[in-house]
C-alpha cells in the first residue's frame, strides 16, 4: 500500500524577552511575533510516500477501495442514474364515463328509471377527479310552505309551543321555526322547503350495477426541460375499434386506458359491493419513469390503486353530499328534488420524472466519487497509527519537521516491510 506522509516547516522556536517596565512590548517582541507570522504564512506541507508491505494493510486498501468504486459505478451512476439530468412533469387527467343503470327506489315509482352519465357523474366535470352515483336519498317535489321539522332532526324536538321560538333555525334542521310546536310529530312547525327530507337510507343502493361502467382515462404530461409530450391514449393501437373493446388489467393489458370500475376498486384491495352503500375514495395513481436516453416509445404510464378514506371512521364514513333539481309547476311555483347521493369519488395522483444523459451531473458524481477515494488514506493510516505493534516506527517515517530556511533534500521513498501484528 502506499499511504501519504507529510514533510513540514513549522514554525522555528523563538524566546520572547520580557516587556518593558512600563508595560509596553519591546522591539524583539516584535520581531518575534513578525517572525512567527512569517513563518506561519510561508509554509507548505508536501507528501511524503512511506511503502507498506503488510497482507493486512494491503487488504483493508483494497477493500475500502472497491467498497466505494462500487458505491460510486453500481449505485450512484448506474441504480441512481446519476449520469442523467432530471425533470418532473406537469399534468392534467380528463375522464370519459360510459354505461347505463336502472335505478329502483322503494316508495318512488318515478325513480325507477334509466340513469345515465349525466344523471349519476356528479358534477360532470372535476378537476383530477370524477364521481360516480352508488346511492341515494330522494326528497322529491318539495316546495316553500310550513310544514313539521323531520322527527330524526334532534333539535327540532318539541312538548309545547314555547319551545320553539318564532324565527329561530333549527340547528342541522331544515327551516326556521314558526312557533308552533306540532303535536302530531312532536316536533316544531318549520318554514322552509317541505316536505322535509326524511334522511334514512335503502336497505338496498338505488342504483344497481354502476360496477360494470367503463371510465376513459386521459392522462397528458409534459417535461419542460426536454421539451416531450406523452398522453396515455395514443400509446397503443391507433384504432377505435381497439378502445372500443380493450379493458386495462395490469397483466394483459397494462397500457389499455379504459378501465372497469369494479376492477379498480378491486385492484384497490377493497370490494365493491361494501362501498357502494355508504360510498367511498378511491385514489387512481399514474407513475411516469422516463429514460429519455432509449426510445421515447418506452416512456410508459403504470397504474396503481389504493383507498384514501379511512374504512374505520365511524363519525362520516363513506362520501355523500347534496344537491338539488330546480323546475317550475304549471301553477308557477318553484319546486325541487333534493338529491343525498352516496358514491365513489375516484382521484387521480399524477407523478414521475424523466433523465437524460448530461455531462454535468456525470462529472460531478466522477469527481465526487474521486474524493471519496481519501478515505482510503484516512482508514489505512489510522490503522497503521493506532493499531500495528510498530506504529512509531511508520509514524517516524511519515512525520518529518524541517525547520528554517535551509536547502531541503528529501529521499524519494521510504520502505516499511514488517509483519503488522495488531495488538
Amino acid at each position: 500500500m502506499t499511504s501519504g506522509g507529510m514533510c513540514s516547516m513549522t514554525l522555528s522556536s523563538f524566546h520572547v524577552e520580557s516587556s518593558s517596565s512600563d508595560g509596553k512590548p519591546s522591539a524583539s517582541q516584535f520581531r518575534a511575533l513578525g517572525a512567527a507570522a512569517r513563518n506561519a504564512f510561508f509554509k507548505y506541507d508536501t507528501p511524503r510516500l512511506v511503502s507498506v508491505h503488510s497482507v493486512s494493510v494491503g487488504l483493508l486498501n483494497r477493500v475500502v477501495q472497491i467498497s466505494i468504486i462500487a458505491y460510486v459505478v453500481g449505485f450512484a451512476l448506474i441504480y441512481e442514474k446519476g449520469y442523467q439530468q432530471t425533470d418532473t412533469l406537469e399534468s392534467t387527467v380528463t375522464t370519459k364515463v360510459k354505461g347505463l343503470v336502472v335505478a329502483s327506489g322503494s316508495g318512488h315509482e318515478w325513480i325507477s328509471r334509466v340513469w345515465d352519465t349525466a344523471d349519476y357523474v356528479v358534477p360532470p366535470l372535476e378537476n383530477g377527479a370524477f364521481f360516480v352515483t352508488t346511492n341515494a336519498v330522494v326528497t322529491p317535489n318539495q316546495q316553500h310552505g310550513t310544514c313539521p321539522e323531520s322527527p330524526i332532526i334532534a333539535n327540532g324536538k318539541c312538548l309545547n309551543h314555547t319551545e320553539c321560538p318564532v324565527d329561530v333555525p333549527v340547528i342541522s334542521g331544515n327551516g326556521i321555526r314558526t312557533g308552533v310546536c306540532n303535536n302530531l310529530t312532536s316536533t316544531c312547525d318549520i318554514f322552509g322547503w317541505c316536505p322535509t327530507e326524511v334522511d334514512i337510507l335503502p336497505e338496498e343502493p338505488v342504483l344497481k350495477g354502476t360496477e360494470n361502467l367503463t371510465v376513459l382515462v386521459k392522462n397528458y404530461i409534459v417535461f419542460p426541460r426536454f421539451h416531450t409530450k406523452r398522453q396515455s391514449i395514443s400509446l397503443t393501437a391507433n384504432s377505435s375499434r381497439y378502445f372500443a373493446t380493450c379493458l386495462y388489467h395490469p397483466e394483459t393489458d397494462p397500457l389499455c386506458p379504459v378501465f372497469r370500475l369494479g376492477d379498480i376498486v378491486s385492484f384497490s384491495g377493497e370490494r365493491y359491493e361494501e362501498l357502494v352503500h355508504l360510498g367511498a375514495i378511491i385514489g387512481i395513481i399514474i407513475e411516469w419513469n422516463c429514460n429519455l436516453d432509449y426510445d421515447i416509445a418506452l416512456c410508459l404510464p403504470k397504474y396503481t390503486f389504493r383507498r384514501i378514506d379511512d374504512r374505520l371512521d365511524e363519525t362520516s364514513k363513506g362520501w355523500n353530499f347534496r344537491y338539488a333539481d330546480y323546475w317550475t309547476d304549471a301553477a308557477g311555483k318553484e319546486r325541487r328534488t333534493l338529491m343525498k347521493v352516496y358514491g365513489i369519488r375516484f382521484v387521480f395522483y399524477v407523478s414521475g420524472q424523466a433523465g437524460k444523459f448530461s455531462i454535468v451531473p456525470f462529472l460531478t458524481n466522477i469527481g465526487a466519487g474521486l474524493a471519496l477515494l481519501h478515505v482510503v488514506t484516512f482508514c489505512c493510516d489510522f490503522f497503521l497509527l493506532h493499531v500495528v505493534k510498530f506504529k512509531q516506527q511508520y509514524s517516524d517515517h511519515k512525520f518529518e519537521t524541517v525547520s528554517g530556511y535551509p536547502t531541503v533534500k528529501t529521499t524519494d521513498s521510504v520502505t516499511i516491510a514488517a509483519d503488522l501484528a495488531m495488538k
